[in-house]
């Protein structure tokens, strides 16, 4: 059998067992790329490897900051090969702006398309990013980020979202998602998000499974598991991510939240919801459920106001959020305002962004009103008044506070606080 094989410039038949005496299966095993390269690529570098037989290490870098940083990415360059095993090898890496940690990811991942070898090349955890989140932190805002584009993910903490979504699902080209995987896990240990949770949204179940080895053991808070429709796809990640747990001794919570996005996961919503002790929220992912049940997106949201209203009633009986879908128009800030709006007074608790200009509308509309504020004062001062009298009922005026109502208030002033909508001292200035 005969096929076209093209190499460099010029081109021949050449049969399909042989070039040069040497298998063609085994000359297409030895050569692997990772990573991307282009006018438009920033803070990332491609890398492209061939295994060979002996004539070690021979490292071919282009860079436009060659000159300043060269020696330092070749010795990261031979510190990671050798730590994987490659002795022997033609390496292009062509830069263009990349950090360690992201040359480290790209190269490792080439790698492990041409080896078997189970050895991982780790770069320092940094103190920021060995934090717990709590199952009740707010969630208002979460930013996607796509899982194979550096460069976005490395100022985007300096935003302020409340959480961080390193994406392995659709923001990743199929091709694309295995030397993801390494550079997601290298960015949970590099980079500095400034107190963001940290959340990867994994792929479909039970593909899925495989990206938790690369992100589990290296602290991340929060996984989001996408097109959820039954409770068993919840137990087969908590399996997986016990296992990893396990297997190296680790003892750091790790939240789960469903995305809903099927008709059939809105059905068993409340199912999924309390599937599991740590699950801390559920969401809904509107574009697809929209295309699930044959009809468009709007802003209006009558096509979805059963649908969102459901993941609601379903978070709020399981005790979790319930967190809304993103807006897609990042240019219409005052559709996006509106949308807030319109989700807050459904009961959602915050929404998924997908632009940094997104975050400061979203947290200014979700957050708290003067209105809100001054009746979690009264709440949380009557409480306050009953404790210390030793009452086990809390009242105000004439009408009972239940515990729950209590709850909402103190997270309301926590939030204000936060927000600056309330000095700590507050307390102090009533009782004045």
């Amino acid at each position: 059998m005969w096929i076209p094989f093209f190499y460099s410039k010029w081109s021949k038949f050449v049969s399909l067992e042989t070039i040069n005496h040497k298998p063609l299966f085994d000359i297409m095993k030895n050569i692997a790329t990772a990573g991307n390269r282009g006018e438009k690529v920033r803070s990332d570098c491609f890398v492209s490897l061939e295994i060979t037989n002996s004539g070690g290490l021979n490292i071919d870098l282009k860079s436009k900051v060659k000159e300043m940083f060269g020696d330092e990415i070749l010795k990261l360059s031979d510190k990671v090969l050798n730590k994987l095993g490659i002795d022997n090898a033609n390496v292009l890496i062509d830069d263009s702006g990349a950090l360690p940690y992201v040359i480290a990811s790209r190269l490792e991942a080439a790698v492990k398309k041409v080896s078997d070898t189970k050895v991982e090349y780790l770069p320092e955890l940094i103190a920021e990013n060995k934090n717990f989140t709590t199952k009740e932190r707010n969630r208002y805002s979460r930013l996607y980020l796509p899982g194979n584009t550096p460069s976005l993910m490395i100022n985007a903490g300096i935003h302020k979202p409340d959480g961080i979504i390193l994406d392995l699902e659709d923001a990743v080209a199929a091709d694309k998602k295995f030397e993801a995987g390494f550079l997601v896990r290298n960015a949970l240990r590099q980079v500095n998000f400034y107190g963001a949770e940290r959340m990867v949204r994994i792929n479909q179940i039970p593909g899925g499974l495989d990206d938790l080895d690369f992100v589990i053991p290296h602290h991340v808070n929060l996984i989001l598991v996408p097109k959820c429709e039954n409770p068993g796809q919840i137990h087969e990640v908590n399996k997986k991510i016990e296992s990893i747990k396990k297997r190296e001794k680790l003892d750091y919570p790790v939240w789960l939240m469903p995305i809903v996005e099927s008709a059939l996961g809105i059905v068993n919503s409340y199912e999924i919801a309390s599937a599991a002790e740590n699950i801390v929220a559920i969401a809904i992912g509107l574009e697809d459920y929209t295309a699930d049940i044959g009809t468009l997106r709007t802003n209006e949201g009558t096509e979805s106001f059963f649908a969102r209203s459901q993941i609601v009633n379903a978070a709020r009986a399981a005790g979790i959020q319930p967190i809304d879908s993103v807006f897609s128009d990042v240019a219409d800030m005052e559709g996006l305002k509106k949308n807030v709006l319109k989700s807050k007074s459904l009961g959602f608790d915050g929404m998924g962004c997908i632009h940094p200009r997104q975050i400061s509308v979203i947290h200014e509309n979700f957050a708290p009103l003067d209105s809100e504020i001054e009746k979690a004062k009264k709440i949380v001062n009557a409480f306050n008044e009953a404790t210390k009298k030793g009452l086990g009922v809390v009242s105000l005026g004439t009408k009972m506070i239940d515990p729950p109502v209590v709850k909402r208030a103190q997270n309301t002033i926590e939030v204000a606080v936060r927000l600056g909508k309330l000095s700590k001292g507050w307390q102090d200035r009533t009782n004045e």
